[in-house]
């Protein structure tokens, strides 16, 4: 029997690929929310960051989480994925 494949994504941030579950999808969902998105099946567009702060910081810094999601994305979301990463 064939081994199942690992579902693999690029974090925003460091363009690293990784196994989809080590990672946080962020979503634009259709009514132009952004919001984590902890089951990885919410309907939109998506983004993966790694569960690292540097990480975190340098896809607020750069705007790569806005420019994969094609929206602004506010603050109160980075203080989402902040919380949900661990920081502070």
């Amino acid at each position: 029997m064939a081994e199942k494949k690992v579902p693999m994504r690029m974090c925003v941030a460091c363009r690293q690929m990784t196994p989809k579950k080590q990672l946080i999808r962020v979503v634009r969902t259709p009514q132009d929310e952004i919001r984590p998105d902890p089951t990885g099946k919410a309907s939109g567009r998506g983004a993966y960051l790694c569960r690292n702060p540097q990480c975190l910081e340098r896809a607020k810094k750069t705007k790569a989480l806005e420019r994969a999601l094609e929206h602004k994305v506010g603050d109160e979301v980075f203080a989402l994925l902040e919380k949900e990463i661990g920081v502070g």
